[in-house]
């Protein structure tokens, strides 16, 4: 288990899976050869000796001011998934995250960065053959441009709308909020489009510091130093790429914090300017 602090705010990690990833799964001919080979700085940490990425699926839950937030929820049990290694999974999420010291009954809001099948599984579960919210207390908040994009046909016949979205809205809890939306005290979101349309990421500010959860924005601490390396999932990589060169500039060798919803390692870390680009280096406070 994985806190952050930043000022009085915490960030925790519960993890649904984690280990080495081939980079193939991601980006475009990212062989574990081609990754030591241009990425050793991130060796021991975010890469592994082989070559492979460290990679997770986690939730990340935010507490600020009394509030309990839960930022994007894994790819959940029980459901059919065209990856393989996601599909009718039976894992002890909920297990690990009353270890974290989490009770789902008193979540007050879940967000979720974007709709992907790996950032809303957990949004439900199936309780006698019905999926009903694990959260059942809670606002499910979606920006408004995001869910409109895959609400439409013909992305509302993918398989996480109906077992993971659509049970949501049937009960009552979305709340569609703008991409700059503030969810509770020094917790808001940011726009980061491209991998999906209405995509945000998560800024927390608080005692004069400041962190930023990606979402799939970035996937990897290697697109830090290789941004052109675009996610097979992007829907506009072009976008994504943009998004992130200019995030990258704006934030290098500054003090901000940058928790990767799948960066495995270490998990979080600051943009260090190189020269010959940039490269991400694992936090240490």
């Amino acid at each position: 288990m994985q806190t952050w602090e930043i000022g009085d705010i915490s960030v925790t990690s519960v993890i649904e899976v984690e280990g080495p990833t081939p980079g193939t799964f991601l980006f475009e001919g990212a062989t574990p050869e081609r990754v030591a080979a241009e990425h050793g700085w991130a060796r021991g940490t975010f890469v592994d000796d082989d070559g492979m990425l460290l990679a997770r699926v986690q939730a990340l839950v935010i507490r600020s001011a009394g509030s309990t937030v839960v930022v994007d929820t894994c790819v959940g049990n029980d459901k059919h998934r065209d990856v393989p290694s996601w599909n009718q999974l039976d894992l002890p999420f909920l297990e690990r995250f009353a270890a974290a010291g989490f009770d789902p009954q008193t979540v007050d809001a879940v967000v979720c960065t974007h709709l992907h099948t790996d950032h809303v599984g957990w949004n439900t579960m199936l309780v006698d053959g019905v999926w009903q919210p694990t959260f059942p207390e809670s606002r499910y908040l979606f920006a408004g441009p995001e869910y409109r994009h895959w609400a439409a046909e013909p992305f509302n016949q993918r398989p996480e709308h109906g077992d993971s979205i659509q049970p949501i809205v049937d009960a009552g809890l979305l709340e569609l909020v703008d991409t700059d939306a503030e969810i509770a005290p020094g917790v808001r979101l940011v726009p980061t489009p491209g991998h999906t349309p209405g995509h945000c990421s998560v800024l927390l500010s608080s005692g004069g510091s400041t962190a930023l959860i990606t979402g799939d924005f970035m996937h990897h601490a290697v697109q830090v130093a290789a941004p052109g390396w675009c996610s097979h999932f992007d829907t506009d990589q072009a976008h994504g790429e943009r998004t992130r060169r200019e995030f990258i500039e704006e934030h290098a060798d500054t003090d901000l914090l940058v928790i990767g919803t799948h960066f495995g390692g270490p998990g979080s870390g600051r943009i260090v300017s190189t020269d010959d680009g940039h490269v991400f280096a694992a936090a240490t406070s």
